[in-house]
């Protein structure tokens, strides 16, 4: 096994090659800028891990791995357009800088893309992959839909939200590592525990990308506080509402209440810190914060446990438990 870094440099000396200027320039430079706006590139250096311990070259994943980071990034670009999002990673998104139909159309292009980058595995493993890459696709997109039906709605179950991070986030990490395993041509049992493995990893880190947005620091590299300004049911959120007393309750509604133009006037009163601190100050009173970091580590957990199940050497298990406790100090 080797280094992160080496993973990573290999990926992205790859997407270099791949994605090169041409015509229309309108189609393709977006692709490139998305694609160029960087990110920890978490998915396609699973998919190369994952090839490479059950000892095949991980060259061999490199357009697997290149398809699954096409697919994601394909989806951010409309997620942007239906959020009506100005920035991704600190730089305009891609209908911003350019316009929503080049937005829409580029995103397509991407789509097909993916699917494109795969053709070129023998027949067999090609199959697996696409169905891998559809099954997971449709997943993406319903637990996109979930989310923005959530917004219309003052109360989320939990069991829905859990079903919505799964669907729109922890998927694709599964899926990156089920493909890196069909690639290796290793046994059915250790595919499907490969994805297993990633998809509670994946439910763990974005539990705790929901934590950190309202308790962590400035070096987290988001605003704190930033899903209680935009009235987002996070798992803090729901957690307090199902913990809270009938007062608690009323204040934390009350506050999610606030509509777009009532949180544009708080800008404007510098109001905005006093509905952060005092959302926040429910969430530890009801201890829900607590609640929160025990699902984080539950399901880290569990991605521990369906790790054991794998069938490969001490030293390559030791290499994915270092690489799943790294990713979720946020040091990956």
């Amino acid at each position: 096994m080797l280094p992160i870094e080496e993973y990573k440099t290999a990926f992205l000396q790859h997407i270099e090659k791949i994605f090169t200027p041409k015509e229309p320039i309108h189609l393709y430079e977006p692709i490139q800028y998305i694609l160029n706006l960087g990110g920890k590139r978490i998915r396609p250096i699973l998919t190369l891990i994952a090839t490479n311990i059950f000892g095949k070259d991980y060259h061999k994943a490199l357009n697997a791995a290149t398809a699954i980071e096409v697919f994601h990034n394909f989806s951010l670009i409309h997620d942007d357009i239906m959020d009506n999002a100005s920035l991704r990673r600190g730089k305009p998104t891609v209908h911003q800088k350019w316009d929503t139909n080049v937005g829409i159309l580029s995103g397509d292009a991407m789509l097909i893309i993916a699917y494109k980058l795969l053709e070129d595995y023998p027949s067999e493993i090609f199959q697996e992959l696409v169905k891998t890459l559809s099954e997971t696709a449709l997943k993406v997109c319903e637990g996109q839909q979930m989310d923005m039906d959530f917004e219309k709605l003052q109360e989320v179950s939990i069991e829905a939200y859990m079903q919505m991070i799964s669907y729109k986030t922890s998927v694709l990490i599964g899926a990156a590592l089920q493909m890196g395993s069909i690639i290796s041509e290793t046994t059915k049992e250790n595919q499907i525990n490969m994805y297993n493995f990633g998809l509670n990893l994946g439910i763990a880190f974005q539990l705790q990308d929901d934590y950190l947005d309202t308790f962590g620091d400035a070096s987290f590299g988001k605003k704190i506080g930033g899903d209680i300004i935009e009235n987002k049911k996070t798992i803090l959120y729901l957690k307090s509402l199902a913990l809270s007393n009938e007062k608690q309750r009323e204040e934390l509604l009350r506050a999610y209440a606030l509509n777009e133009v009532d949180n544009k006037r708080a800008y404007a009163l510098n109001e905005v810190d006093n509905k952060i601190a005092r959302v926040r100050e429910i969430f530890q009173i009801t201890n829900a914060d607590k609640a929160v970091r025990q699902l984080i580590e539950n399901y880290t957990q569990k991605a521990l446990m369906i790790l054991e199940k794998i069938t490969i050497g001490d030293d390559e298990r030791e290499y994915l438990r270092t690489f799943a406790l790294q990713l979720m100090d946020r040091k990956i």
